[in-house]
């Protein structure tokens, strides 16, 4: 990961706790395990594949840590941050817009999920996207699997961070 990328991604992220009494293996550092996230996301090798090598620490401690920085907000604010940077060296593309989703199954449900119409009314999650003219990500939305794109593309526009 490129040495800039980081000093905007760093600031970010929340700090480590030490938790007194505890022996045990020190915590991989967030640098090491926003690589192996990436790596694997990338990819689309299972966590538990992740090389050791990599110094990324095991694909288990790299996707607890997504687990958790999910649960803090931390996806939104990188993406927000990232988006900022683009705007102000205009790389992005406002001109034009792209709105998209994805349905997948959901065999576990959740609270986000709901019947498929196009998987035999199965558990299923959509995934609605927004892009600009360059195909950058600027919203993203989770629904059930049910719920109309044309319902969701003015929830997509005001999920677009004041930039």
């Amino acid at each position: 990961m490129p040495e800039e990328l980081w000093e905007v991604i760093e600031p970010l992220l929340p700090r480590h706790k030490a938790k007194p009494g505890k022996r045990g293996r020190p915590p991989v550092a967030d640098r090491a395990c926003l690589t192996g996230i990436i790596f694997v996301l990338r990819s689309g090798i299972p966590w538990e594949m992740l090389p050791l090598e990599m110094g990324c620490g095991s694909g288990v401690t790299c996707w607890r840590r997504l687990r958790y920085w999910q649960r803090r907000g931390v996806w939104k604010k990188l993406l927000h941050a990232l988006l900022d940077r683009l705007g102000h060296e205009g790389l992005i593309d406002w001109e034009k817009a792209c709105v998209d989703s994805q349905s997948y199954r959901a065999v576990f449900g959740g609270r986000l999920t709901g019947k498929n119409p196009t998987d035999r009314a199965k558990k299923g999650t959509k995934r609605h996207l927004l892009v600009d003219g360059n195909g950058t990500p600027l919203a993203v939305r989770i629904t059930g699997a049910n719920r109309n794109e044309s319902l969701e593309a003015m929830p997509l526009l005001d999920d677009v961070p004041p930039i």
